[in-house]
Parts: C-alpha cells; sequence; structure tokens
C-alpha cells in the first residue's frame, strides 16, 4: 500500500501531465481553426452569425380614442379602464370611433 506522501506526489503528477495536455491540445485546436478560417476566408464576424430577431408582435391601428386625453385602444383584448369609466358614465363605445 502506498504512503500518503507517494499518492500526493502522484497526484501532483498527474495534475501537471492534465495542465500539459490540455495545453497542447487547446493549442492544436486553435491552429485547426485558423487552418479553416483562412481556408475558406473566413473571419470573426462570419463566426457569431445570429439569427436576426423578427419582430413576432405587429402593431394594430387604434379603433378608438379618448378625444380629452389622447389614449387609445384597438378593439382588442380588454377595454381600458377609461373607456370602461366613459361608458359606465353613459357615453356609447361609437362615440369613441375613430
Amino acid at each position: 500500500m502506498a504512503s500518503l506522501k507517494d499518492l500526493l506526489a502522484q497526484r501532483a503528477a498527474l495534475d501537471q501531465q492534465i495542465q500539459e495536455t490540455t495545453s497542447r491540445e487547446r493549442s492544436d485546436a486553435i491552429a485547426k481553426v485558423k487552418t479553416l478560417m483562412s481556408e475558406y476566408g473566413l473571419t470573426i464576424a462570419d463566426l457569431s452569425t445570429k439569427a436576426p430577431k423578427v419582430e413576432k408582435v405587429s402593431k394594430v391601428a387604434a379603433k378608438y380614442r379618448n378625444k380629452s386625453t389622447g389614449e387609445s385602444w384597438s378593439g382588442r383584448g380588454l377595454q381600458p379602464k377609461w373607456l370602461k369609466a366613459a361608458i359606465g358614465a353613459g357615453a356609447k363605445l361609437e362615440d369613441f370611433a375613430i
């Protein structure tokens, strides 16, 4: 059975080998990438291709407007508070049509 001192020495040697191998393999990978980039005429900008963001939310024209405040509503979704209050006070939805 090996002593603790021997095992620690082995671990230190293995850690050193791991570090050297990692460094060597990383350098080899970088060299391969540089070779491929020059072979195909690629730049760093070519590597960071991001898909353009597509705006999925479509703007809908307003159908109703509060003439006194300028607030508007497209007619989609829940009625805004200003429109509910006005209708509750006796106004008609058609009064706010644009």
